[in-house]
Protein backbone atom coordinates (compact mmCIF):
# COMPACT_ATOMS: atom_id res chain seq x y z
CA UNK A 1 0.00 0.00 0.00
CA UNK A 2 1.22 3.69 -0.69
CA UNK A 3 2.27 5.54 1.86
CA UNK A 4 -0.67 7.66 3.56
CA UNK A 5 0.06 11.25 3.62
CA UNK A 6 -1.11 11.71 7.00
CA UNK A 7 1.34 10.33 9.85
CA UNK A 8 0.51 9.99 13.19
CA UNK A 9 -2.03 12.55 15.04
CA UNK A 10 0.07 14.98 17.65
CA UNK A 11 -2.17 15.36 20.75
CA UNK A 12 -2.95 19.24 20.53
CA UNK A 13 -5.32 20.87 22.82
CA UNK A 14 -8.51 21.48 20.65
CA UNK A 15 -10.42 24.33 19.82
CA UNK A 16 -14.19 22.82 19.02
CA UNK A 17 -16.17 23.32 15.79
CA UNK A 18 -19.38 21.56 14.88
CA UNK A 19 -19.72 20.61 11.42
CA UNK A 20 -21.65 19.00 9.00
CA UNK A 21 -20.41 16.13 6.23
CA UNK A 22 -21.98 13.97 3.80
CA UNK A 23 -22.55 10.34 4.48
CA UNK A 24 -19.66 9.22 1.59
CA UNK A 25 -17.15 11.66 3.19
CA UNK A 26 -17.90 10.60 6.84
CA UNK A 27 -17.18 6.43 5.48
CA UNK A 28 -14.13 7.75 3.59
CA UNK A 29 -13.02 9.51 7.27
CA UNK A 30 -13.96 6.25 8.93
CA UNK A 31 -11.92 4.45 5.73
CA UNK A 32 -8.87 6.76 6.40
CA UNK A 33 -9.04 6.39 10.23
CA UNK A 34 -8.93 2.23 9.55
CA UNK A 35 -6.07 2.67 7.18
CA UNK A 36 -3.52 4.97 9.53
CA UNK A 37 -3.98 2.91 12.20
CA UNK A 38 -3.13 -0.48 9.98
CA UNK A 39 0.07 1.81 8.48
CA UNK A 40 0.64 3.13 11.89
CA UNK A 41 -0.31 0.33 14.19
CA UNK A 42 -1.72 2.65 16.65
CA UNK A 43 -5.52 2.63 16.93
CA UNK A 44 -7.47 5.59 16.12
CA UNK A 45 -10.24 6.13 19.05
CA UNK A 46 -11.60 9.01 17.51
CA UNK A 47 -11.87 9.53 13.66
CA UNK A 48 -12.88 13.00 14.21
CA UNK A 49 -9.11 13.91 15.42
CA UNK A 50 -8.21 12.79 11.94
CA UNK A 51 -10.06 16.31 10.46
CA UNK A 52 -7.57 18.77 11.88
CA UNK A 53 -4.11 17.09 10.60
CA UNK A 54 -5.93 16.74 6.90
CA UNK A 55 -6.81 20.38 6.82
CA UNK A 56 -3.47 21.54 8.61
CA UNK A 57 -1.60 18.63 5.74
CA UNK A 58 -4.03 20.35 2.65
CA UNK A 59 -3.25 23.78 3.76
CA UNK A 60 0.35 23.28 4.00
CA UNK A 61 0.68 22.03 0.51
CA UNK A 62 -1.44 24.20 -1.05
CA UNK A 63 0.69 26.27 -3.08
CA UNK A 64 -1.85 29.26 -4.20
CA UNK A 65 -2.78 29.06 -0.51
CA UNK A 66 0.82 29.72 0.89
CA UNK A 67 1.81 32.51 -1.91
CA UNK A 68 -1.41 34.39 -1.48
CA UNK A 69 -1.10 34.19 2.58
CA UNK A 70 2.62 35.58 2.11
CA UNK A 71 1.27 38.35 -0.22
CA UNK A 72 -1.42 39.01 2.79
CA UNK A 73 1.24 39.05 5.14
CA UNK A 74 3.71 41.64 3.03
CA UNK A 75 0.50 44.03 2.52
CA UNK A 76 -0.39 44.17 6.19
CA UNK A 77 3.35 44.97 6.88
CA UNK A 78 3.66 48.33 4.92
Amino acid sequence: MAKLKLGAVADDKPVRLTVEFSAPVHRDLLAYAEALARETGQPIQDPLKLISPMLARFMATDRAFAKARRRNQRAGEG
